[in-house]
């Protein structure tokens, strides 16, 4: 019952972030993961194409974050270039 009243207090931006998150994990598995896992027959290649499919990873979420920071850095910008002023 606790459980039920710690999720009624989650703000849904916690909830949405969540869901975004699990959604660019699953394509992550998909688009890259098991393409590089199903190239390879040695255990070996395999775990190296996993191990290298992280940096890609990495550099996917680096690319995100700095995106966003920009973003939200240059948003007064961004708004007054949408409004058209």
């Amino acid at each position: 019952m606790t459980a039920l009243l710690a999720l009624a207090r989650v703000d849904q931006q916690y909830l949405l972030f969540g869901c975004a998150a699990l959604i660019c994990l699953v394509v992550y598995v998909a688009l890259i993961l098991h393409p590089a896992l199903t190239a390879h027959g040695r255990l070996w290649e395999k775990a190296a194409a996993t191990f290298l499919s992280l940096f890609v990873l990495a550099a996917l979420v680096v690319g995100g974050v700095v995106l966003g920071l920009v973003v939200v850095f240059y948003w007064p910008e961004i708004s007054q270039f949408l409004r058209g002023e």
